[in-house]
């Protein structure tokens, strides 16, 4: 990675439609940089009233600030139609953590403590003893062709 760089950690959840938007979100997102996707899991929702989500996780390699990451991460959201407050979520992209390396990642306060939903996909792209400990058996999305 050349010094201009950041590596963001991104996390994807969609519970409405989710295959559709799950397509789309990788294609923006592997257009905005070298990305490494997780596996998709199938995991329930946090609070049990709305569907099973699936979640999945990613580290973006971009020459994109913070600000316009998030900028860009709310605009997707609204595009695939996400209304707050709502259990059917159509995307939600949220910026976990950004560094210059993952030895020096700086997570976003507003997203901690993280969730498992967060952190089971994310151990899949980034070993880090923040994502250990998570022992699970949800199921894998298989879904690209």
């Amino acid at each position: 990675m050349n010094a201009t760089e950041t590596i963001f950690a991104l996390a994807l959840a969609s519970n409405c439609h989710p295959e559709h938007h799950f397509k789309q979100a990788f294609a923006q997102i592997a257009k905005m940089g070298q990305v490494q996707f997780s596996e998709i899991y199938l995991i329930p929702c946090r609070d049990s009233v709305g569907a099973d989500y699936w979640n999945a996780a990613c580290l973006l390699e971009s020459k994109m600030s913070v600000e316009e990451m998030t900028s860009i991460l709310k605009k997707m959201e609204d595009e695939a139609g996400r209304v707050r407050p709502s259990h059917q979520i159509s995307l939600d992209v949220d910026l976990i953590a950004w560094g210059e390396d993952l030895s020096h990642m700086q997570f976003n306060p507003k997203k901690l403590p993280l969730a498992t939903d967060v952190k089971i996909p994310m151990l899949d792209v980034w070993q880090s003893t923040d994502f250990e400990n998570e022992t699970h058996k949800f199921p894998i999305v298989n879904w690209i062709d």
